[in-house]
């Protein structure tokens, strides 16, 4: 985690005071299902809550006790004695430090999860606003970055819409899965403490009880956790590139919010360049990155090693402080979006009519032309408007008026017939239908 790209909100959820804070929590609701069946006295689970409730963690002095002791998790509980006084050595009954940590780690993910489905609902507002806004707002689609045939600019914030919803989806699975408990005991087996403890604890913190673990929580879990942040980050990444290539000079259908007394460069001052969605591809980068250490801390040694342990420390507060600092970003981008749909018609212009090329074909074939000679006919035509259009970048012929002209096609086509198929209504009619599908019926 670093400042740049960190929220608050986010970043706190992940700082030593929130992590001993659920510590002492784990720790004092077993302590009251200890004192329920008997294994404890109720008075001391109620000294616990009264002053270790009260406290304020002293993360300097853990860390001191730490410095000794070499384990953090007793050096949090011999702080906590210091707070509690005697009845402290009723805490931590039959448990060991993975109930505490793998407990908590998941109570963290399943908080982190919570922004950032959050953050998705505000990003998927935004993209339904402009999808709405600029849904007959038409432009050139375009395949291998090469013009094909006319979209429009709500059709593409529509598709980011739908795929930012499978993301949401698959957040919240995410999240159900990774929000269990397991206060087992060592190697799992509740040798030590009854099962009932876990099951008291789980209800507590929101958790579900751990069907069965070792002397940790399955980390297949985790994995699939950070998988699903992975992909999420991936959809960023692809919204992201797609604005970048419209703010290119020569395409510039769309750019960047461009704020008063905002430099793009320092050398150029003409510059105004694609940062936010630049860095968003690189923040993408660093979410997918901690996906595949996860998946490596499946396997664990028998009941348990640690060598999980450092990579968790790590990935879990930076793939969640990185993923919500990226969908704040782009929910920003999204909303405030320059669009210029002037530039988008002049740009569809500039090839002379060649994306209306597949419906003469269509045409040809329709009155009784083959396919193979139907396509070179079309195709002729079209080079002729291509070599045009290479020599400046604007097309002097015009393929309309080739196909006019042509009279193999003209021996199929009327005239009337080869200007019908040049309607731009003709490839939007169904723009309504695939909204109905996205957003429901108005």
């Amino acid at each position: 985690m670093i400042p740049r790209y960190s929220r608050p909100e986010m970043v706190a959820i992940w700082s030593p005071e929130t992590k001993f804070r659920i510590w002492f929590e784990i720790e004092a609701h077993a302590c009251d299902a200890l004192a329920e069946i008997g294994v404890i006295p109720k008075e001391a689970a109620k000294t616990i809550w009264e002053k270790g409730g009260a406290a304020t963690f002293d993360v300097e002095r853990i860390d001191e006790i730490e410095r000794e002791t070499k384990h953090d998790v007793i050096a949090f509980l011999t702080h906590l004695a210091e707070i509690v006084g005697p009845d402290a050595r009723f805490v931590h009954q039959g448990m060991t430090s993975s109930d505490v940590l793998d407990t908590c780690f998941n109570v963290q993910l399943t908080r982190a999860a919570d922004l950032l489905i959050a953050d998705i609902d505000a990003l998927l507002a935004a993209l339904k606003r402009r999808a709405m806004e600029h849904k007959d707002t038409v432009c050139i689609g375009r395949s291998h970055g090469i013009h094909a045939e006319p979209v429009t600019f709500g059709l593409k914030m529509a598709e980011a819409y739908a795929e930012f919803d499978r993301c949401r989806t698959r957040l919240v699975a995410a999240r159900a899965e990774i929000a269990t408990c397991a206060i087992s005991g060592a190697v799992g087996t509740f040798a030590n403490i009854d099962p009932r403890i876990e099951e008291h604890v789980a209800r507590a913190m929101d958790l579900a009880v751990e069907p069965v673990s070792t002397q940790v929580i399955p980390r297949d879990r985790h994995a699939m956790f950070f998988a699903t942040l992975g992909v999420v980050a991936s959809s960023i990444e692809r919204v992201a590139t797609e604005i970048r290539h419209l703010q290119r000079t020569e395409v510039l259908e769309a750019e960047e919010y461009f704020s008063p007394g905002q430099k793009g460069s320092s050398a150029m001052p003409h510059k105004r360049n694609p940062v936010l969605t630049e860095n968003l591809t690189g923040l993408a980068r660093m979410v997918r990155g901690y996906a595949l250490p996860a998946m490596e801390n499946v396997a664990l040694w028998h009941e348990r090693d640690i060598s999980h342990s450092s990579v968790e420390r790590m990935i879990g507060p930076d793939a969640t402080v990185t993923l919500d600092f990226a969908l704040a970003r782009l929910t920003n981008v999204v909303d405030k979006l320059l669009v210029y749909p002037e530039r988008m018609l002049a740009n569809m212009n500039r090839l002379g009519g060649l994306v209306h090329s597949q419906r003469i074909l269509l045409a040809l074939t329709q009155a009784g032309t083959s396919r193979e000679d139907a396509y070179r006919l079309v195709q002729r035509n079209a080079m002729k408007v291509w070599d045009s259009y290479q020599k400046d970048g604007s097309a002097d012929v015009d393929f309309l008026e080739e196909l006019l002209k042509d009279k193999d096609v003209r021996a199929a086509l009327s005239e009337e017939e080869i200007r019908s198929r040049f309607d731009l209504g003709y490839h939007t009619k169904a723009v309504d239908t695939i909204f109905a599908r996205v957003f429901g019926k108005a």
